[in-house]
């Protein structure tokens, strides 16, 4: 596609990221759509809701009381073989949490955004990302947006993810960082999207000329069918979600090398990186943190530190081979959650220990619990966390118990 075709077939407009996703959301042609409002997520479904009065989007949008029935009717509609789309924020999103090990246990290809949220007590609007992490274990694909051009491009990858591996997919993005901050957002045509994205060719259907139920009482060990046919176990079925969360990766990145051959912005890995190449010291973080992190990584350069940093798109299924090749040659990792596993660490943390374990390197790792419930984290707070590291390096001391806090006490 040569410069002209690309700029007819595409319109950048300024958008803000609840646009970005809503805008997503309609190219992907969803068909049915269903939430419930929250801050800071609210904007993402009533632009849908718009979309779908002026007769711009064919599709039903459905009011719900809660966010556990919004769920559940995508989750329905999706087995009857209807693309569906929905969205929420920190309790809304604790409040769906049985709705999301179903959909996931039926293998069903739903897209949520989450705009993240802080989670009381006490109440909190402004933004971190402890509402996706606490939902990590519940068997849905997540992948986390650091501008609101990946918004969208994540969400309409996000459907012909869903719809190869039957496993639902969550697009997460920072709340009022993104989602209320207006950037440039290249819009793709209706019908290149039409051209990268097909329609969903369910895998389950509701035909009462075939009846047949779904999700019954399953038993721990396989058993037969009326037919004779032997069919699996509760075990084997969790099996086979997991098996193909391990093996999604592939299919991920995949559709992110044929979105780039068809848009021009590639996604061919899980996670994005700045100055790699001769770091030996690494800034770890997810979504719209890891863009402030690029610019303490040039701070510190300035001062003679070889400082790249890794952007993490992917968190699940977690990419433990391609960070160990990222991560290997390092000195110094230090990961900033904007999270935190009570008790434990940060959730990015564990997960990047876990992947270096065992493995040919030295690299040694300090975690930091930043930017909770809105607290500003500047480059300036980053700079001095990693020089804090460096220092400590020579001490022994980096592989604490317990993750630092940048805050007040």
């Amino acid at each position: 596609m040569d410069g002209k075709e690309r700029r007819r077939k595409t319109d950048v407009q300024m958008l803000d990221g609840n646009q970005a996703g809503a805008i997503g959301a309609k190219l992907s042609r969803v068909q049915v759509i269903a939430a419930y409002p929250i801050t800071p997520q609210t904007p993402v479904t009533e632009k849908l809701s718009e979309f779908v009065e002026k007769g711009e989007l064919n599709a039903e949008y459905i009011a719900v009381e809660g966010e556990h029935s919004a769920l559940a009717v995508c989750a329905s509609a999706s087995m009857v073989g209807a693309r569906t789309f929905t969205a929420s924020s920190a309790h809304g999103l604790a409040y769906m949490h049985e709705m999301l090990h179903w959909t996931a246990g039926a293998r069903l290809p739903v897209v949520l955004a989450c705009v993240n949220r802080a989670i009381g007590a006490p109440w909190n609007v402004l933004n971190d990302q402890q509402d996706s992490i606490s939902q990590r274990d519940t068997g849905w694909i997540q992948i986390y947006a650091r501008n609101n051009q990946e918004i969208l491009d994540s969400i309409i990858q996000a459907y012909k993810i869903a719809e190869m591996v039957y496993v639902p997919v969550m697009v997460c993005y920072d709340g009022y960082v993104l989602s209320h901050t207006e950037m440039p957002v290249d819009v793709p045509s209706q019908g290149s999207v039409d051209k990268f994205l097909p329609p969903y060719k369910p895998h389950t259907i509701l035909d009462p000329s075939s009846p047949r139920n779904y999700n019954l009482v399953t038993l721990a060990n396989p058993r037969a069918n009326t037919q004779g046919i032997l069919c699996h176990g509760y075990m084997e079925l969790r099996f086979l979600l997991q098996e193909a969360l391990q093996n999604s990766r592939e299919t991920i990145v995949s559709v992110g090398q044929e979105f780039g051959e068809m848009f021009g912005r590639g996604y061919d890995n899980t996670y994005w990186d700045f100055r790699l190449d001769d770091a030996d010291i690494v800034i770890v973080a997810m979504g719209s943190l890891a863009m402030e992190a690029m610019v303490a990584s040039k701070q510190l350069r300035e001062k003679g530190h070889k400082v790249g940093v890794l952007g993490l798109r992917v968190f699940r299924p977690f990419p433990k081979s391609d960070l160990v090749r990222a991560l290997r040659k390092s000195r110094v990792v230090v990961v900033f959650d904007k999270d935190i596993s009570y008790g434990s660490e940060g959730a990015v943390c564990s997960e990047i220990k876990a992947a270096l374990y065992g493995i040919d390197t030295t690299a040694m790792i300090r975690n930091y619990i930043v930017g909770l419930g809105g607290r500003d984290v500047k480059a300036r707070d980053l700079v001095d966390a990693v020089e804090k590291a460096v220092m400590l390096l020579g001490q022994g001391a980096l592989n604490v118990e317990y993750p630092e806090w940048i805050c007040q006490i």
